[in-house]
């Protein structure tokens, strides 16, 4: 039973990498920068547009939950979906990232800037 569970656990984890790196190539960044501490948030706020000095406000308790979300939405813009879709990657992320990585999801530019 153990075995399972953690082979479940290790796919899920896979798929969900997976999914973040092609999110990443999507927006024209390189996929391995999901993997490196850090380095995949700056990557992260190139792709929605903000500063690198937001990354300091991931620092702060209670501010960092409410600048990822606002990150998390802006990702969620950047490829033209809707805040149902944010909701879907903040309660669901093992769903709605591979939705948006794997998917036919086209990024639109930071925000999803025309």
């Amino acid at each position: 039973m153990k075995a399972i569970i953690i082979i479940v656990y290790l796919a899920v984890v896979v798929l969900t990498i997976v999914s973040v790196w092609k999110i990443y190539a999507k927006a024209g960044k390189p996929g391995w920068a999901c993997l490196i501490p850090v380095y995949n948030l700056l990557v992260l706020l190139e792709i929605v547009g903000k500063p690198w000095w937001w990354l300091f406000l991931f620092l702060i308790p209670v501010v960092n939950i409410v600048f990822g979300i606002w990150v998390t939405n802006l990702l969620s813009k950047s490829f033209g979906k809707n805040e149902g879709f944010t909701i879907g990657l903040l309660l669901l992320p093992f769903i709605f990232y591979p939705v948006l990585g794997l998917g036919d999801a086209k990024y639109a530019g930071p925000a999803g800037a025309k």
